[in-house]
């Protein structure tokens, strides 16, 4: 059974559809949930799974209307961890490609009374409206371009996990800013937590509102990167773009893609992220990706299962998934 070192995380709501909104205690301890679960995993006596029962008797139906592997097989180890029953649905064969609008989806899995729903979508607040139709508890993983809560969990446990503080680090988001869900959800939870976050990218992927963040902005790769302690890079999302935001690929990567030259502008032990999946040689090129030294990109992934397993058994927590 899992270790009780750190108590099952507690929220105050039965969903979880984003970070903005939950406050540094809950964001803490699932952060301090997911360390427990990611040291038991990453033990040198495997554990046979499931390591909880938690979840046992309960299922949970991913739901991805996007394409997903890293995320939705995360979801799929962290809920059989815990001893739970999942499903995939293939929203490519299923009744939504017929004409099914999502509310008439919501009403159709309600009457298969799931526990949790774990859902990606390409409209921003899909998670939410899908919430308000359904019994099952919610897990947003990620709509359109407005929040990806359990990837800045998972980014945030791999920074604490490595550094062992997130308060007082100087992190810069660099990339597509406008078009991510990712970094939003980040701003959100790493300035929560004590951490300086700067935002780098060209201005034509720079989100409307952006001066309400409570964040400075660089034009400049290497002005960005100065001195900081993280450098996380993100995906151009080019399937969200209309075709005029940046420039080719070469001169993009030119600007803006991170190389060992242009990290050596950071701080000297600096690590570096990638939520992936990555663009090689047009965000990060391979050599950089690849430092097992400095990059944390793998662990990330590794992470991730550890701090779904959190959310999961967070929501079982708040009855959400009775």
């Amino acid at each position: 059974m899992a270790s009780t070192t750190a108590p099952p995380a507690g929220l105050s709501s039965r969903h979880l559809l984003g970070i903005e909104g939950l406050n540094p205690l809950e964001i803490n301890s699932l952060i301090d949930r997911g360390n427990v679960f990611a040291d038991i995993i990453q033990s040198d006596n495997r554990f046979a799974p499931p390591l909880s029962e938690v979840l046992r008797g309960r299922t949970v139906l991913n739901l991805f209307f996007e394409n997903s592997t890293r995320t939705r097989v995360s979801f799929e180890l962290a809920a059989k961890n815990l001893g739970g029953s999942v499903l995939n649905i293939n929203v490519a064969g299923s009744s939504v490609k017929k004409g099914e609008t999502l509310l008439d989806t919501a009403t159709t899995l309600n009457a298969m009374h799931p526990h949790i729903l774990v859902v990606r979508h390409n409209c921003s607040g899909a998670a939410q409206l899908l919430s308000q139709h359904v019994d099952a508890a919610v897990i947003n993983a990620g709509d359109g371009r407005h929040e990806h809560p359990t990837q800045a969990l998972l980014d945030a446990l791999t920074i604490k996990r490595r550094i062992g503080r997130i308060e007082g680090l100087k992190i810069a988001i660099c990339g597509d800013i406008a078009n991510s869900r990712v970094a939003r959800s980040n701003i959100h939870l790493l300035s929560t937590l004590g951490a300086e976050i700067r935002l780098v990218c060209p201005t034509t992927l720079l989100p409307a509102a952006i001066d309400a963040m409570g964040v400075d902005v660089f034009t400049d790769l290497e002005a960005g990167i100065e001195g900081v302690d993280i450098v996380m890079m993100l995906r151009l999302q080019t399937e969200r773009m209309e075709g005029t935001e940046t420039p080719s690929q070469r001169e993009y990567f030119n600007l803006f893609g991170l190389d060992r030259n242009k990290l050596m502008r950071a701080a000297p032990q600096a690590l570096i992220m990638h939520p992936g999946p990555m663009n090689r040689g047009v965000e990060i090129d391979s050599a950089t990706a690849d430092d097992v030294e400095r990059s944390l990109i793998r662990t990330q992934v590794e992470i991730g299962v550890a701090a779904r397993m959190a959310c999961l058994e967070a929501l079982v927590g708040t009855g959400g998934a009775s």
